[in-house]
This record gives structure tokens, C-alpha cells and sequence, in this order.
């Protein structure tokens, strides 16, 4: 998960700002959970101009991709090394970031080594299918915790595709939809689930 960035520029700030205002009103979600949570996101986006930076504390919006090779009905994922479970790929918002979408895309490739990876898109485009609220210390393990409000997405792998992994993983592999790792919490099985369904 990339951690590098602290700021941008008022004009990327504003249009990233825009679109995930944009993408979470927009988005259909599922059960009175989610639909909550999504309030709780756009309350912070409308509190915080700054909400998609992991400078915003003590908490900021993230964005992952849980990456899936739906022909061979199998899901990669990351050992992570501060958290030390299996998870999706993804990370912190960065300047160059035109949207919320490509964020999690970028993560999703950047993590994977993979780099024919597409969003699957729902009603005409990449949205997201699942909102995920955690506590991290995303600022160092000294300094207190933050939370991270994660926007997840669906990353569609090409058939047989090989995996790279990068220093940001202590492993990477693939696993089959019904072989998840133990190390895996709830919340990743939801989200494997979830793509599951949607990707047949």
C-alpha cells in the first residue's frame, strides 16, 4: 500500500475531492450497513476538503482493489507486512490520481505486478462494491492510530496472469474462491465473496 504521499495541489485536490463525492453518491449500496457507512463518508468529504490525503487525521479515504481471475475462479492477495493478514490490494490516494477509481486501479497494479488490470465496471463504468471502515497506523507504529475509510473495488485479471510481487508484500499469490487463507479477516471474505457474485 503506497504510504508516500502527505498533500497535493488545490486543483487535483479538488477534482479527486469531486469525483469520490460523486462516486459514493452515486453508488447503489447494499444493505443498511453500507448505506450508513456511506453516509459517514460523504459527512467526512463534506468536513474535510483534504479527506482523500492520509495527512487528514485522524482519518482519511482510501481505495483498494481486490484483484480476481474469474476464468480460473481465483483471487490474489497480499500478505501485508504491518498487519500481517492477507488482504486486497491497496493504499492511500496520491496528486496524480484523476479519480477514485484509478487510485484503486493503480494500487491494484502496482501491488500485483499485473499490468492489464481492469475495474469491473457497473452500470457503465468502474464503481465501487463494498465501503470498509478500520483502524491502522498508517503514520508509523509509534504515532496513534487513524482510521482509514476504504472504498473497494473489483479488479479483473487476465486469464493465467502472472503475479509480481513488490517490497510493499511479505507474500503474494493466488488462492481459489473456497481456499482463502486463514490469516484473511472478515471483511476480505466479504469482499471476495462479493466479487464472486458479481464476476460469476
Amino acid at each position: 500500500m503506497t504510504t508516500a504521499h502527505t498533500g497535493a495541489g488545490p486543483d487535483t485536490s479538488a477534482a479527486l475531492h469531486a469525483d469520490a463525492v460523486r462516486a459514493l453518491a452515486a453508488w447503489a449500496a447494499e444493505g443498511p450497513a453500507q448505506r450508513q457507512l456511506r453516509q459517514n463518508y460523504l459527512d467526512h468529504l463534506a468536513a474535510h476538503p483534504d479527506g482523500l490525503w492520509r495527512a487528514c487525521l485522524p482519518a482519511h479515504i482510501t481505495a483498494s482493489a481486490v484483484v480476481v481471475d474469474p476464468a480460473a475462479r481465483r483471487v490474489l492477495l497480499t500478505l501485508h507486512p504491518k498487519v500481517g493478514r492477507w488482504l486486497q490490494m491497496g493504499g492511500h490516494c496520491e496528486p496524480g490520481d484523476p479519480d477514485l477509481a484509478s487510485a484503486a486501479l493503480r494500487e491494484a497494479t502496482e501491488e500485483s505486478g499485473i499490468p492489464d488490470l481492469e475495474l469491473l465496471a457497473l452500470d457503465g463504468g468502474p464503481a465501487p462494491v463494498k465501503l470498509d471502515r478500520h483502524q491502522v497506523r498508517c503514520s508509523g507504529k509509534d504515532r496513534p492510530e487513524n482510521t482509514h475509510l476504504d472504498v473497494q473495488y473489483v479488479a479483473l485479471a487476465p486469464a493465467g496472469a502472472t503475479a509480481l510481487i513488490s517490497e510493499e508484500s511479505l507474500d503474494l499469490r493466488w488462492f481459489g474462491y473456497d481456499e482463502l487463507p486463514e490469516l484473511t479477516d472478515s471483511s476480505v471474505r466479504e469482499l471476495v465473496a462479493i466479487a464472486r457474485r458479481l464476476t460469476g
